[in-house]
């Protein structure tokens, strides 16, 4: 037997990962400062990039990750009517080795992904989800970056 639901009961499913509008304001505001912090690790990164090529795929990565912030910011604005405060606990990770470092923004952008997804869920349709999957793609795409990166000098360390 073939069942159709109607229209209202689809409506209705709420997903387990639903997040609330004001959990996902929180992680944002975590998201702000996440972004600031990668920043800054992405600059000591730059400074051990083997060669001009690697230092720019870490570059354009690293002011994504500020215009990142920047949409942030504006998004909490717009959707609280304050702006965020308290985030200026800027911790900048020593980096040991390059290959060390790739692999911990690797990990890292994998992470924001996650992070990221969860405060899509909470955030009302239009405008605000959609920058929100845009700067997801970027993450994602920046991890595929860091994993070319890996990837190369791993091989060349062989």
């Amino acid at each position: 037997m073939h069942m159709v639901y109607s229209y209202w009961f689809r409506s209705q499913f709420i997903p387990v990962w639903a997040t609330s509008t004001q959990d996902a304001l929180e992680l944002m505001r975590n998201a702000i400062q996440g972004e600031r912090n990668d920043e800054l690790f992405y600059d000591q990164l730059i400074k051990l990039a083997p060669n001009q090529a690697q230092a720019e795929v870490i570059s354009s990565i690293r002011n994504d990750e500020r215009g990142h912030n920047q949409m942030f910011r504006q998004m909490y604005r717009e959707l609280t009517g304050h702006e965020v405060m308290g985030t200026s606990n800027e911790v900048s990770e020593n980096v040991n080795s390059y290959i060390a470092g790739l692999q911990k923004a690797f990990q890292g952008e994998l992470s924001a992904v996650e992070k990221y997804r969860k405060i899509w869920f909470g955030l009302p349709y239009g405008i605000y989800k959609d920058t929100l999957y845009g700067i997801i793609l970027d993450e994602q795409k920046h991890a595929d970056k860091y994993n070319n990166l890996l990837l190369h000098n791993l091989a060349a360390n062989q």
